[in-house]
Parts: structure tokens; sequence; C-alpha cells
């Protein structure tokens, strides 16, 4: 087994997102890999479409998109090559093993507000919260981005 670099293409997806009927959204940024450019652009076209339906999603196209990249990978010079290099199960997954869903942003939310005292018990020290609302700690010289739906 050699190891070889293989170009990839890097899906990458900004956006802000707002827990269910609050105003203040959260920016948050991912990444996924794909063989193939037009493969990467289809899944491109259609999370933003997913994103755009959503009411508490905006997407920023500006900063979104597909670009080449590579990544080293193990290559094999045959398929008995590589049907003996995963002969030993370790360490591998099949593919039908459906992951675990992600945390919503949400419950990552709630979890962290249970986490949180008001801002009347912290004296207004940050971070605190306000009902749901979490209250950060001031950032100097770091700009705020507005982020508004088109």
């Amino acid at each position: 087994m050699d190891a070889a670099w293989i170009q990839v293409f890097v899906l990458t997806m900004a956006e802000c997102v707002a827990p269910a009927g609050k105003t203040v959204c959260q920016e948050s940024e991912f990444e996924l890999l794909f063989l193939t450019q037009s493969d990467c652009e289809i899944a491109l076209e259609q999370f933003v479409m997913l994103k755009d339906a959503a009411d508490n999603v905006i997407v920023d196209k500006t900063r979104s998109g597909c670009a080449p990249s590579a990544r080293q990978q193990p290559t094999f010079a045959s398929l008995s090559d590589l049907s003996a290099a995963v002969e030993d199960k370790s360490g591998w997954k099949a593919p039908e093993v459906d992951e675990p869903t992600p945390t919503s942003s949400r419950s990552l939310h709630q979890a962290r507000l249970e986490g949180l005292k008001t801002c009347e018990e912290s004296e207004g020290i940050a971070p605190c919260r306000i009902g749901e609302i979490i209250i950060e700690e001031a950032t100097e010289g770091e700009t705020v981005e507005v982020w508004r739906r088109e």
C-alpha cells in the first residue's frame, strides 16, 4: 500500500442559525468533502435551497462554495491488495452504519443556558442569561457582522 495525493472538492457552508423565536443568530461554518466538482456543486445548490427555505437560517453565499483541494490517502495496487488490507476489520466502519444525528443548535443553546447563572445572580458579569438570551463577554477590537435575509 502506497500513499498518494488525491484531488477533492471542499464544500464550505457559512450560515447564521437562530433558535426558534429569536432574532439573533449564531454564525457557523462547516465543510464536506467530495470527489468530483459536480457532486460538490449539486450538494451546494441543494443545501442553499434547503437552508433558504428555513425561517431561522441565513446563508452567506459569498463565503459558501466549492473549492478544489487535495488530501493524502492510502492507495492500493489492486482490488486484492485492498481486500487483504481490510481483512482485519478493526478501525473500519461499514458505510451502511448510520451516523448519530448531530445535536441541534436549539439543544446546544438550551444546554448552555442551563449552565449559566442569570445576570441578576452574577451581578451582570458575563457570560450570563436573561430569560433565554445569552449575554456574552464584551470583546474589544472585534467586528460584529450583521446578517440580513435578502
